[in-house]
């Protein structure tokens, strides 16, 4: 049904068990940049999206020698189209941009903020908690959309091509129509009883035309997300956060139930932060993230940590390796439930999180299997200054309404972009063809736990943390290696961490990695996807080794994945999802324009 204009999907659905390649030597080191000497790109580009349209969509934009960032963006406007349950307009994303003439490596935070009327108390009116339904499905969970300022930013900083280009493929997707994904199909059936997206009278009207969901396979057009799109083209984000847009997205969040407090000065007053991103040495490899709120830093520390337990047991042997991610993930997981927020409100303590003599001490702490990890002090350990006291305890859930994209372009510049609208379909609030995040359940909803604030508690203007964690790999050249992250709610660590440890201490290639088994060990107990090959048997063996296990048929995780080799790109997508990989070769600029891309797509 669709044509790739010259390009091959490359879907790779192979796995194997764990191969025999040494563990890797635990190092942490500091943060400079590296700057290769830079030698002509030959490896081509690459996409790695969660839906064909969306993949289609970018591979068109790098055929024209777009930037990666500008195909990220035509690939996430298209995503909010035909996947709304993940991400959109209404909700936020982070962006890691590498720039592989200077070395660079940028974070863009495009997350929500709270309202300026937001306050700690707001989900525990009267003392009283409200439900998950009616916090999640309120205009009091809806954050202030950072995309779109997104989009405009990345755009001026690192576009090649118009915007017109770059937003033409949704747009006339929109207006022209797309056929519903048996993913979008299946949520529609299956979320009514637990949301108000079949009560909305708009959200009802788009999904559920004539009382029934959308059904796979059938076309749905939505010219009003053509029409915000258009606007934005001409107007810019202003469009979007002042006027006629701003003030529609006002009155949903002010619908009933539980009317919201955003206001048109919360929406004018929006920005997106951008900063060099996170990066640390491990083991001669150079790992960068996005700094907090993200929890990128968890993966850093995961990956140290497990390093270090792993040490002085070679060769390991396979249960060996399991229990030492496991621990180590227990004990990232910990500490990033204790101290990572907003660094804008909460002194975020990065650099001793991330310090070899804290990661050496916190090693030491690992907790017997049936004990539930509790979060390390590096104050105490590195100044003798203890700083755990400063906050409550805190272990929010967040929901899996989120999705991943990895592109490299042609000249080998790339981006790492995780997006979300949190929960699936958001908030349930419709406005101009697309729907409202219910970001502010990211929030801790009981602020205070033993008499003390949490860090990651509800304030005017604060970003919630997030699970979400772009991340790249770089060589001791400083050359790319690697491009990866996941959806998946606070699932996204383990996720990604998974596919870090399998592909670079286990010796997988990237679909395999990205295939394996997901372990999941936030607290005390350890998830294990056994619908999946081998899966029942990494489920026994930690079993066996005392770990509470909770077995799952499946997780939610929506790997997409980029490595570089000598050979060229490797990608792989998460069979999980509805994610494709799309190769372009090197020299393949195109005159077609971006949006030609549509004709064949539909």
């Amino acid at each position: 049904m669709r044509q790739a204009l010259h390009l091959r999907f490359l879907l790779l659905l192979l796995f194997s068990a764990c191969s025999g390649v040494p563990d890797a030597p635990a190092v942490s080191a500091g943060s400079e940049s590296v700057v290769p000497a830079v030698q002509v790109w030959s490896h081509g580009a690459m996409v790695a999206v969660a839906n064909p349209y969306a993949a289609e969509a970018a591979a068109a934009i790098l055929q024209r020698g777009g930037h990666a960032v500008e195909a990220a963006i035509a690939a996430h406007a298209v995503l909010g189209l035909v996947e709304p349950q993940s991400s959109g307009l209404g909700g936020g994303a982070f962006m890691l941009v590498y720039e592989r003439a200077d070395g660079r490596t940028i974070a863009y935070d495009g997350r929500e903020t709270a309202p300026h009327a937001a306050t700690r108390t707001m989900f525990v009116p009267a003392g009283r908690p409200l439900s998950r339904l009616e916090a999640w499905q309120s205009g009091l969970s809806v954050g202030t959309p950072g995309i779109v300022a997104l989009y405009e930013l990345s755009h001026t900083n690192h576009g090649r091509l118009p915007y017109a280009q770059v937003l033409g493929p949704a747009i006339e997707l929109a207006r022209a129509g797309f056929e519903v994904s048996p993913r979008l199909a299946g949520f529609l059936e299956r979320i009514a009883p637990f949301s108000r997206l079949d009560d909305n009278p708009a959200t009802a009207a788009y999904f559920y035309p004539g009382g029934q969901p959308l059904v796979a396979g059938s076309l749905r057009r939505n010219p009003a997300y053509a029409t915000t799109l258009t606007r934005v083209v001409e107007e810019g984000a202003a469009a979007f956060y002042t006027g006629e847009i701003a003030a529609q997205i006002v009155a949903a969040v002010a619908a009933k139930p539980n009317p919201g407090s955003l206001a048109l000065r919360d929406l004018a007053a929006y920005e997106v932060k951008t900063a060099e991103a996170l990066c640390r040495e491990v083991a001669g490899q150079r790992f960068c993230t996005m700094p907090p709120p993200s929890s990128g830093l968890a993966l850093i520390m995961t990956l140290g940590l497990y390093d270090r337990l792993i040490a002085d047991r070679s060769p390991a042997d396979a249960p060996q390796r399991l229990s030492a991610f496991v621990d180590a993930l227990r004990l990232a997981y910990a500490d990033r439930d204790h101290y990572v927020a907003d660094p804008a409100f909460v002194g975020v303590p990065t650099g001793d999180l991330l310090n070899a003599d804290y990661l050496d001490a916190r090693v030491r702490q690992r907790f017997a299997p049936a004990v539930t990890p509790v979060p390390g002090d590096p104050g105490d350990v590195l100044r003798d200054a203890p700083i755990i006291q400063r906050w409550g305890r805190d272990s929010t859930a967040e929901t899996a309404g989120t999705t991943h994209l990895s592109i490299v372009d042609l000249d080998g510049n790339a981006v790492a972009m995780t997006a979300t609208v949190e929960g699936v379909f958001g908030s349930s609030r419709w406005v101009g063809g697309f729907l409202l995040n219910n970001e502010m359940t990211d929030f801790a909803r009981q602020p205070e736990l033993h008499g003390k604030l949490v860090a990651n508690t509800v304030a005017p203007g604060k970003r919630p943390r997030s699970s979400m964690s772009p991340l790249m790999v770089f060589d001791a050249a400083g050359e790319l290696k690697m491009v990866t992250g996941s959806p998946g709610g606070n699932s996204i660590i383990s996720y990604v961490a998974k596919t870090l440890v399998a592909s670079l201490r286990w010796g997988l290639n990237a679909q395999e990695a990205v295939n394996h088994p997901n372990i999941v060990a936030r607290g005390l107990n350890v998830r294990v996807e056994i619908g999946v090959a081998n899966g029942s048997e990494i489920a026994r063996t930690l079993a066996a080794q005392g770990y509470p296990v909770q077995e799952r048929e499946g997780e939610n995780s929506g790997l997409h994945v980029i490595m570089v080799s000598a050979d060229g790109l490797e990608g792989a997508a998460d069979p999980r999802r509805e994610g494709v990989v799309i190769s372009i070769d090197a020299g393949s600029v195109s005159g077609n324009a971006a949006s030609d891309v549509v004709s064949n797509i539909k």
